[in-house]
């Protein structure tokens, strides 16, 4: 039996690898290392070959409500984008703070984290606010490169950050674990690594742009643009997500897919622009289209080595090393993994490095 379990795992492995070789992106790899094992399993009767279509068809829906989060929080940020809201923050920021570089370093570092936090997804922070932060930075005179890292180190811990990580939410899926109470276990170190990262390396002033001049060169904001209609937005959100803490039996559960989407609608509302609501979210689908295709082909992979027992050997491989070789190896095993399987790594090796 584990013979043929270990012949399967070849096989993925060699499905992926040649996919990879062939120049396919790591998406269609998963996809074609799902379809080897579940045909290589196929011949060892785990699953029969006539139930392949339907264990490939249940584990795309695996991570259904984590798509819709996915998409639900991105347009949610790309209303608030396209109504003005984050030129007119980025703005206000810079004129108001640019004499206190601490500060306006601080808080052009929230500003970058928060669709990150929202979305689960560092490239949505890069897509939404990358390019006024950009300039704000550069009219504080930070070089080129200086910004470029700034972006990258902070989008990527935006990710990571609360209340959305996509990790976490997979992980608790597959250990049977609330996604609950991730907040300060999560959030404090993003926001001492991101400070750490916006002042070391933006307080030195290496370039001799002035503030007036980053402000001419942002784009001009709705003149209804106010204060209030950018956080009316999320204060909705956030007031719907404390409230049934706060009063969890006298409050219905809307979800974070529901949450964001009267947050979004409540954007729409306020917004002083016009917004082509539909166009916006065929978009923000084509922006999403990698990160929702990597959820949808983790599943199918999750489901097929679950079904053929390559998870099996893959979580009593992990559960039966000793402790402390285990967390000696974590620093490899983990980016290891989740570079080549992406959200894949969380599903399929997080998930027995948790038990």
């Amino acid at each position: 039996m584990i013979t043929s379990i270990v012949i399967i795992l070849v096989v993925m492995i060699s499905a992926y690898a040649l996919a990879k070789w062939k120049g396919l992106s790591v998406e269609l790899s998963m996809f074609a290392a799902a379809a080897g094992g579940g045909l290589a399993g196929a011949l060892a009767g785990t699953p029969p070959l006539a139930d392949l279509p339907r264990h490939l068809v249940e584990g795309a829906f695996t991570y259904l409500d984590v798509i819709l989060v996915f998409f639900t929080a991105t347009l949610f940020m790309a209303i608030v984008s396209e109504s003005g809201g984050v030129d007119y923050a980025v703005r206000t920021t810079l004129r108001t703070f640019s004499r206190s570089r601490i500060a306006a370093l601080l808080i052009l570092m929230v500003i970058i984290l928060i669709p990150g936090a929202l979305t689960g997804a560092g490239s949505v922070s890069l897509l939404v606010v990358g390019a006024p932060v950009a300039r704000a930075l550069g009219g504080l005179g930070v070089s080129n490169k200086r910004i470029a890292a700034i972006l990258f180190i902070v989008a990527g811990l935006s990710a990571a950050a609360p209340p959305v990580n996509i990790w976490a939410m997979m992980l608790c899926a597959g250990t049977a674990i609330p996604y609950v109470g991730f907040e300060l276990p999560l959030g404090i170190p993003v926001v001492l690594l991101g400070s750490l990262t916006v002042l070391v390396l933006g307080m030195k002033r290496e370039e001799n742009t002035s503030v007036s001049q980053a402000l001419a060169d942002m784009p001009e904001i709705p003149v209804r643009m106010k204060l209030w209609r950018v956080l009316l937005p999320f204060f909705v959100f956030f007031g719907l997500v404390l409230a049934y803490r706060l009063k969890p039996f006298a409050t219905p559960i809307f979800g974070l897919a529901l949450e964001f989407t009267l947050a979004g609608l409540v954007a729409y509302a306020v917004s002083p622009k016009k917004i082509n609501l539909w166009e916006l979210s065929r978009k923000t689908v084509r922006r999403l289209l990698p990160l929702l295709s990597s959820l949808v082909v983790v599943g199918m992979l999750q489901q097929v080595m679950t079904a053929t027992g390559v998870r099996g050997l893959l979580s009593y491989a992990v559960i039966s090393i000793s402790l402390t070789l285990l967390f000696i190896l974590l620093p490899v095993i983990i980016p290891f993994s989740e570079g080549v399987l992406t959200y894949g790594g969380a599903a399929i090796i997080g998930i027995p490095l948790i038990w």
